[in-house]
This record gives structure tokens, sequence and C-alpha cells, in this order.
């Protein structure tokens, strides 16, 4: 059985949603979830959505606890198959908190969350600095200037800040935008 491509699983997600509603989903969007999970078991999407909806919707014949270890279950799995994306630890410290009343653990996944986020926002911020510089032009050079100023605050021991900063900073004096004693 050869693995369907990302057309086809983002296809049937697709068709999963218009199968019921955002807040509470129906059998059968509920079982076309489930059978792309089953199909594919890393595609963190389909498992974030799942795992979603069946806290929102009350199965008939699914007990509370059955409910919540499948919730867990695809949670977890979510955090697996994304290498532990903010936006899944996010989901799952939430439901650890709510659901399973496990501040400990809810607050490690939280703060891996954090720690996630930031990393992404250091490396994005220092690619859009980077790339602005890079364009050369005013208006560029001005958004990666003050931009700049932001990053340096949240990200004071940033080797990779300090260094499209420097850049930045080089740039600007050279475009006349500084003077030599502000860059």
């Amino acid at each position: 059985m050869a693995h369907p491509s990302l057309e086809q699983m983002m296809a049937r997600m697709r068709a999963a949603r218009q199968a019921g509603s955002a807040n509470e989903a129906s059998p059968e969007q509920l079982q076309q979830l489930r059978e792309l999970t089953r199909d594919c078991p890393a595609f963190t999407p389909n498992l974030l959505e799942l795992a979603r909806l069946l806290r929102l919707t009350d199965e008939p014949g699914v007990g509370t606890e059955d409910a919540l270890a499948e919730i867990q279950r695809l949670l977890e799995q979510a955090v697996q198959a994304s290498a532990r994306s903010a936006p899944s630890l996010l989901e799952f410290a939430h439901f650890m908190y709510v659901f399973r009343d496990s501040p400990e653990q809810a607050e490690k996944l939280f703060e891996e969350s954090v720690t996630s986020a930031l990393r992404a926002l250091e490396n994005s911020w220092a690619g859009l600095i980077d790339f602005w510089v890079t364009e050369r032009r005013t208006d560029t050079l001005e958004k990666a200037l003050k931009l700049a100023e932001l990053a340096e605050r949240v990200f004071p021991e940033s080797a990779r800040i300090s260094n499209v900063v420097d850049d930045a900073r080089e740039k600007a004096v050279r475009a006349g935008l500084l003077s030599l004693d502000e860059g």
C-alpha cells in the first residue's frame, strides 16, 4: 500500500471537515479523521484536529475515560510526529492541565512549548532582518533597524541576532540612515 501524498491527505482532511462541524463532529467526520490517522499516523494537522474535535464531541457509547485516553494518545503522537513543535506541545500541555489535572507535567510542556516558539521566533527574526538588509533599499533597511531593536531586547544573548543586527547597522551607516556613532 502506497503512502498517501500530501495533497491526498489534505483533500481527505478537507472532506472530513465538510462532513461535520468545527465545534461538534459528526460520526462520519470522526470516522474519516480516524481513518486518515490510521493511514498516516504522523500527519500532525489531522492528529491535532481529531484530538480537538474529540474534546468537543460526546460520542454515543464512548466513556469519558476512553475518550480522554484517545485524545491523550493523539496528542502524544502529534508531539512526537512534529518533532516536539510548539503548537503540538501547547495543545498537549493544555490537555494535561485541564483534562488530566497534571499541573507538573503541563508546566514542563508549556515551558518546552515556549522554548520551541522562542527558538522559531529568534530564527525567523534573524532571517527577516537578513532578508531586509540584503534587499538594500531604504525602506527595507529601516524595517530591519526597527526589528533589530526589538530582537536585541527579546534575545540579548543571541549571537545570531547580534550578527544580523550588526550587519543591518553597518549597511544603514553606508546608506546614510545612521551616523557612524549610531551604528
